[in-house]
């Protein structure tokens, strides 16, 4: 492929925001030894085609998006004030979300959480990216390379993904889910400033 200063320029610019991004305290996600059978199931959840194009959606799916995202976008620019990165991001939750059966605001609401809506958060232990995804997910459902962690979509499929993982090992059970993602599965801090967030996005 050939490097042209614009390719140089982007190249440089992702590495200046990863690099001055001040870390954050969030997800402590635990490693845990998976049966087969839950692998094969969280790798098939996070591989597949990316968000749909608006004007391939059945028109009642495409009202709600819009709809959903002009609400959203509103609230969210001064968190995210680039037009860009923020509608890449409001595609990317609103799809993912709903592959996953999630509710936008409960996930909205994690993200605040967790990394304040930036794109290339790095916690004090590791994890990665708006839903802080911890690495080593990488190597146990994905390709092995952590540094997609930071795409956007890749980084909301697997947290989606690992959400709805919890929920369904927590039989539904929302609070010790949350727990669960965060590494403070039991305590109550973590699921109650999550879902007092999210309501801010419903």
């Amino acid at each position: 492929m050939k490097l042209t200063r614009r390719t140089l320029f982007a190249a440089g610019a992702s590495l200046a925001a990863i690099a001055s991004c001040p870390t954050v305290r969030a997800s402590r996600q635990a490693e845990e030894p998976l049966a087969d059978t839950v692998r094969t199931a969280l790798s098939a959840a996070i591989f597949g085609d990316g968000p749909p194009q608006l004007e391939t959606l059945a028109e009642a799916e495409r009202r709600r998006f819009v709809a959903w995202r002009a609400g959203t976008d509103a609230r969210l620019r001064t968190r995210v004030p680039d037009d860009a990165l923020r509608q890449e991001f409001l595609a990317c939750a609103w799809y993912e979300c709903r592959r996953a059966g999630l509710d936008t605001a409960l996930v909205l609401g994690l993200v605040e959480q967790e990394s304040g809506f930036r794109k290339y958060a790095i916690s004090a232990v590791g994890a990665r990216g708006y839903m802080q995804v911890m690495p080593f997910w990488s190597r146990s459902i994905g390709d092995g390379n952590p540094s997609d962690l930071f795409h956007a979509q890749t980084n909301m499929r697997f947290g989606c993904a690992i959400l709805r993982s919890y929920l369904e090992k927590e039989r539904g059970d929302l609070f010790m889910a949350l727990g669960r993602y965060n590494g403070s599965r039991g305590q109550a801090k973590y699921p109650q400033s999550v879902l007092a967030l999210s309501r801010r996005w419903t």
